[in-house]
């Protein structure tokens, strides 16, 4: 390998090697929370991440890729567990094996277009052929490109060029409903041999509810980035979430929205709006909710509105949010 460099950045180092085609990011090293790869350094543009260049950063929270870059090596930023957002350039783009590799908290990887001759860069969303509106697709892309890494492990759909078309979502699709589709002691056998000290239980009934809560959060996820969701799959998403809520069999769907979004309406409101929310549940999720979550309280109270009893109550679940 060349003769590795260093590039002092806020908060920490890049040490990178230069060649003919330009530079090669080696490593970085530091504290820094957010970090902007430049695109060129000595003049030379950046064109790749070697493998395992951020790996194990626990103190990174966003990154931000150059324009200039063409390659993305094997676990580049495999266990940054603390990563939520990496901002892509829109174009073609080799990755490697497992790039975000147990990125827990990846909530969104933004894509840009590549600035035109003159003017500023484009946050993509505007548009995107074929597939409908720039808010929606502003919204859902990011989201629905981490969730394909952080938890379907399908690397074929970090596609920058592809992404929120009418194709990619298809595809996104199919590997959702496969995901829903999957028995929910599969994969069991497995945590068994690896053993409690890897995945904290071998309790077959926390698998199998921890499976669930995984389906419910997609679940969820799509049908609130509803960007070329068809009707069908949209029916399913819904049943599903409707038949693991309280007073069923297995409760994953409420134990999602009490415990992670408590606190955001476009869970709760859902939730309710779907039918989640009933005459022979109601007690027992307001039981549930005690002190905590007041908005949340107070909307399904509102949801009852000036109805004297249970039948006029679940006529009012269709309020405006």
């Amino acid at each position: 390998m060349e003769e590795e460099k260093e590039f002092v950045i806020p908060d920490g180092s890049l040490y990178y090697t230069v060649s003919e085609s330009g530079v090669l990011v080696t490593r970085f090293q530091g504290t820094a929370a957010r970090v902007t790869v430049p695109a060129a350094i000595e003049g030379r543009p950046v064109r790749g991440l070697f493998k395992k260049a951020f790996l194990s950063r626990k103190d990174l929270r966003r990154v931000t890729l150059p324009d200039t870059l063409e390659e993305v090596g094997d676990w580049a930023f495999g266990y940054c567990s603390g990563l939520v957002q990496v901002t892509l350039p829109q174009k073609q783009i080799r990755f490697g094996k497992s790039v975000f590799l147990e990125c827990g908290s990846l909530q969104r990887i933004r894509l840009i277009s590549a600035p035109p001759s003159e003017g500023s860069a484009e946050i993509f969303g505007e548009s995107v052929p074929g597939s409908g509106t720039g808010k929606d697709s502003g919204e859902c892309v990011p989201q629905l490109l981490a969730a394909a890494v952080r938890v379907f492990d399908a690397y074929y759909l970090l596609e920058p060029l592809q992404a929120g078309s009418g194709e990619w979502l298809e595809k996104w699709d199919a590997r959702l409903t496969a995901f829903l589709h999957t028995p929910d002691q599969e994969g069991y056998s497995r945590q068994v041999l690896c053993g409690e000290e890897d995945y904290g239980s071998t309790d077959l009934g926390a698998y199998v509810r921890e499976k669930r809560k995984g389906k419910v959060r997609l679940a969820f996820l799509r049908l609130l980035l509803p960007l070329g969701l068809k009707e069908t799959l949209q029916k399913e998403l819904e049943e599903y979430l409707v038949s693991h809520t309280k007073g069923e069999d297995s409760q994953e769907t409420w134990l999602v929205v009490l415990e992670e979004h408590g606190d955001d309406r476009a869970y709760y409101s859902l939730f309710a709006r779907l039918g989640c929310l009933r005459p022979d549940n109601l007690g027992d999720i307001l039981a549930d909710i005690g002190e905590g979550h007041p908005e949340m309280k107070a909307y399904f109270l509102k949801c009852q509105g000036g109805g004297s009893g249970p039948e006029d109550f679940f006529e009012g679940l269709s309020l405006d949010d």
